[in-house]
């Protein structure tokens, strides 16, 4: 597994540098992004990609203390973030696009959880099958997305997203055998790849309506 995520990160960054020189130009060319809002933008989403992850942390390490109320916590809070970041999608592409975002994002939690519990129930069949629903829904995100923004390329999302799931895995992987060291590391890649998909995001959404920026 660490091999495949230094592969899937690899490919993720050279997707995210080598199609930089070839975006889409802004759909209202007359007007430039402020980058001041483009800033505080940015901050924001990021914050809200982190939280995603640190809610799935405090769930998968709820799982493993066996710790049923703040596992039921934190899958809520997990749940509550989605609406958020789905929020910013209905924000600039409308209502049907931000629901649309966030059923996707279920789905995304839905492998994730089903990694999980497959882990602890030591069902390497259901296991396989979860990270199987983990790629797929990576691939609908990035289709889905990329559709809405000409600035967003599939395959750079396809990247970036495949990256971040493979992330959870490990993640639930490590603290599954007690890798706590290991663990630590894998956390802090998560907090900066959540910086790079939250910025590849708002990046394409400013280029596409610079006039909301």
């Amino acid at each position: 597994m660490k091999i495949l995520l230094q592969t899937i990160l690899l490919a993720a960054s050279l997707f995210v540098f080598g199609t930089a020189a070839a975006d889409t130009p802004p759909a209202h060319a007359a007007h430039a992004p402020s980058a001041d809002k483009v800033t505080a933008a940015r901050e924001a989403v990021r914050d809200l990609w982190t939280d995603h992850i640190f809610w799935v942390r405090d769930v998968v390490m709820a799982t493993a203390a066996k710790n049923a109320s703040e596992r039921k916590t934190g899958e809520a809070q997990v749940v509550a973030n989605a609406k958020q970041i789905a929020g910013v999608v209905g924000a600039y592409y409308g209502k049907a696009a931000g629901d649309q975002m966030f059923t996707l994002l279920a789905g995304h939690w839905g492998a994730i959880k089903g990694y999980l519990d497959a882990t602890y129930a030591n069902d390497e069949n259901a296991r396989n099958k979860a990270f199987k629903d983990l790629n797929d829904n990576a691939a609908a995100i990035a289709t889905f997305l990329s559709g809405a923004n000409p600035n967003l390329p599939k395959d750079t999302l396809l990247a970036l997203l495949t990256a971040h799931g493979a992330h959870h895995v490990t993640q639930i992987t490590e603290v599954h055998a007690g890798d706590y060291d290991k663990e630590a590391a894998n956390w802090a890649a998560m907090r900066t790849h959540m910086n790079t998909i939250a910025d590849a995001l708002v990046g394409g959404i400013a280029k596409q309506f610079p006039d909301k920026f």
